[in-house]
């Protein structure tokens, strides 16, 4: 005997049924993997940004400055001279800041310090900061990567 063919309606909805699980799987899957896999998004190459007024940075001061996809730090010394670092310690990358009181530059999240020439000195970083080239253009300071 042969078994009675399952009605056709029976069978398009087990094929919609079936595409609509692997949409609300999709949908879900899909999202959760772009987040856990980012993609590669290269930093603009930003050679040179302008820090501020140069009238605005007393002596034994320092700024810290957007440069491209990191910070920079511009200092005056105490002898009135500007130099320029990466902003960004080189133990964990936490942002270090200028401490007039010590006359370095610190990093608060395991107390590194740094020298006026960004050479590490005490606490756990590494190597020295990245250093960059300093000009006044007019009242404007401009920090510009080294090549």
């Amino acid at each position: 005997m042969i078994p009675p063919a399952e009605p056709a309606r029976r069978g398009i909805l087990n094929w919609l049924l079936g595409l609509w699980g692997g949409g609300v799987v999709a949908s879900v899957v899909y999202p959760v993997t772009r987040y856990l896999a980012p993609p590669e998004v290269p930093e603009a190459p930003t050679l040179s940004v302008g820090a501020g007024s140069a009238q605005t940075l007393a002596p034994n001061t320092g700024r810290v400055v957007p440069f491209g996809a990191r910070p920079a730090i511009v200092i005056r010394t105490p002898a009135g001279e500007l130099r320029a670092f990466a902003a960004t310690c080189t133990h964990l990358d936490c942002t270090v800041q200028y401490r007039p009181d010590l006359q370095r530059i610190w990093c608060a999240c395991h107390n590194g310090e740094y020298d006026l020439n960004g050479r590490n000195v005490a606490g756990p970083p590494p190597r020295p900061l990245d250093s960059y080239d300093v000009n006044v253009t007019g009242d404007e300071i401009v920090i510009t990567r080294r090549a």
